[in-house]
């Protein structure tokens, strides 16, 4: 993959950035909590687009993820409407008729066919989506190329904020392309998937089976790398459109820009998932996981994963406790390989264990730098090369609060 130096962060980016996207969002009273009100939104290429999509792979799933499944397996698309508030899922057959009405709905509007369209909702499950407030709110969508944000805030639900990012790299042939991003998710985060909706855009002419399969790289090395509080969620939906409007020649797996390709769509993921752990319900930092030296990549992931999902790690990392025999028990109960007397700990970059050996440390000193607003371990196996990273977050009273009222 080339150098992060070879991709250029663009300032206030979102998921219009790259060009010919445009979106925009209304408030139809989907949603009853929180004050930035807008719940459904659309997103449109000004022409065809390959698409690439990972789903929930929950048994219980939204009669959204069903109606994708099926459309993203044609590999091109060209539009997007999306609810927040009100999930669309366990209602029965009433479920996959409204996410069909939904998409005929939007193309409607937009002039395109049903199946061009794709859908997602989030929010309450349980619930049927009143259909008559949709068909109107449709009708009220303004779209725009500067309409991005409008579509984070309304696909938000417990979040607190909004989470957009894009990026862009010179092509080998001198185009510039642009990549785009937003997501939302807060809480019932954890791999299976992960848990959110996340929509990204590029401008780069792509072949619709290398961006599946980038998609899903991506994908595994981001957003299942997240968890939040061990729960995942019926509608998990990630989506790719690429309009090829950049004017590149096709990017596929023997295209010069290959890698380039895939190391931008792996920052946009990288950068939202960050937004996505630190926004945890209730949160109050971000915790990272770096595990290095694993016997291969899949020990690495269950290593930081259990680790960053352990709900007594979460805990200590909210009260600044550097209690590292947390870390140690939830590595021998990770499944990964491990031997006490090779491993390495390091909290903020201060090592705190050495081959399996406490070392002396000034404990205000670390309960100082536990108290900002990122917390960082790092495990050393000493077996092998095999390393990955997890991204969460503490676990404070506030999510306690916040879940036992959710739906009153």
């Amino acid at each position: 993959m080339p150098a992060s130096a070879d991709i250029n962060a663009i300032s206030n980016g979102t998921i219009t950035s790259p060009q010919g996207f445009s979106a925009g969002g209304v408030f139809i009273g989907l949603k009853t909590r929180g004050e930035d009100k807008l719940d459904l939104a659309m997103l449109v290429s000004d022409s065809p687009c390959s698409i690439g999509g990972v789903f929930t792979t929950s048994a219980i799933r939204s009669a959204t993820v069903d109606l994708d499944r099926e459309r993203v397996a044609r590999g091109q698309a060209r539009a997007l409407i999306v609810n927040a508030g009100i999930a669309n899922t366990c209602v029965g057959a009433q479920g996959y008729k409204d996410a069909e009405e939904m998409t005929r709905l939007a193309a409607e509007k937009l002039g395109l066919g049903a199946e061009d369209v794709l859908v997602c909702s989030t929010g309450v499950i349980g619930v049927e989506l009143p259909m008559s407030l949709i068909r109107s709110g449709v009708t009220q969508i303004a779209l725009d190329a500067d309409g991005g944000p409008e579509l984070a805030r309304a696909m938000m639900t417990t979040d607190t904020h909004p989470k957009e990012t894009a990026v862009s790299f010179a092509a080998s042939t001198g185009q510039t392309i642009t990549i785009g991003g937003v997501a939302k998710g807060s809480g019932m985060i954890n791999p299976n998937m992960a848990t959110m909706l996340s929509f990204a855009t590029t401008d780069a002419a792509v072949d619709p089976g290398f961006l599946q399969m980038t998609v899903k790289a991506v994908a595994d090395e981001t957003y299942n790398m997240l968890t939040v509080d061990g729960d995942s969620s019926t509608n998990d939906t990630f989506l790719a459109f690429a309009n090829g409007q950049a004017g590149n020649p096709v990017i596929d797996d023997r295209s010069p820009d290959s890698e380039a390709f895939t190391a931008a769509l792996h920052q946009v993921c990288a950068n939202l998932t960050r937004m996505l752990a630190r926004d945890g319900e209730g949160a109050t930092r971000l915790l990272t996981v770096q595990v290095d030296g694993a016997r291969d990549a899949i020990d690495a992931r269950k290593a930081a994963l259990t680790i960053a999902g352990s709900p007594l790690v979460k805990s200590a990392v909210y009260g600044a406790d550097p209690n590292w025999g947390r870390l140690m028990m939830a590595l021998g109960r990770s499944g990964a390989e491990a031997v006490e007397e090779k491993v390495d700990l390091f909290v903020n970059g201060v090592c705190i264990m050495e081959a399996g050996t406490p070392i002396p440390f000034h404990r205000d000193a670390v309960v100082a730098l536990m108290s900002g607003e990122q917390v960082d371990f790092r495990v050393s196996l000493n077996l092998a090369a095999g390393e990955a990273t997890a991204y969460g977050c503490d676990l404070t009273e506030q999510y306690v609060i916040i879940n036992s009222a959710y739906t009153t």
